[in-house]
């Protein structure tokens, strides 16, 4: 990982103001969240790189679209595919499907096309989203009152997508804001 590290830091990540922070100490905590869970190596990449084209709730980005075949080359063409996911995601129309079908229809907020969510992307891409919400919620007590209630309903409603390490860190982490 130290190597991905000092690329974070070559895409000036430490630069980027976040809660409480910069961008790069909350990458680091998000893939280190992965870690702890017994993630693949695929799954704490993208955790690491979670934001590099910015999400719906970042609208920084490290780097432009058109440096995904530079990404994949560096981090791999799996843990490329899945920042785009993440960082794709129209969450206004994706979260809300949680729990209620079989099938999670994708829209992507770049391209605008939408397309059934494979379920292997769907674990990862909802265990990803889970260690990101979650990091937020250490880093900040207001956030965590903020957001508590509605991310431990949507944590809830992805429950088939989690890990069991997933499930028991959100609810423990949530448990107060229930």
């Amino acid at each position: 990982m130290d190597t991905r590290f000092s690329i974070l830091k070559s895409l000036n990540a430490g630069d980027f103001q976040h809660l409480n922070g910069s961008l790069e100490i909350h990458l680091k905590g998000t893939a280190a969240l992965l870690k702890q869970w017994g993630a693949s190596e695929v799954l704490q990449t993208a955790g690491l790189f979670h934001a590099a084209y910015g999400t719906a709730g970042l609208s920084q980005h490290m780097v432009s679209l058109e440096q995904r075949q530079s990404i994949a080359q560096t981090i791999g063409k799996d843990a490329e595919a899945l920042v785009y996911l993440y960082c794709s995601c129209d969450r206004n129309f994706v979260f809300p499907q949680f729990g209620k079908g079989q099938n999670i229809v994708f829209r992507d907020r770049f391209t605008g096309t939408d397309f059934e969510l494979s379920n292997d992307d769907a674990l990862m891409f909802c265990e990803l989203t889970v260690a990101n919400e979650l990091e937020l919620v250490y880093a900040s007590d207001a956030f965590k009152k903020q957001h508590g209630h509605g991310l431990y309903e949507l944590f809830n409603r992805m429950e088939k997508y989690l890990s069991q390490c997933a499930k028991a860190e959100y609810k423990t982490a949530l448990r107060d804001i229930i």
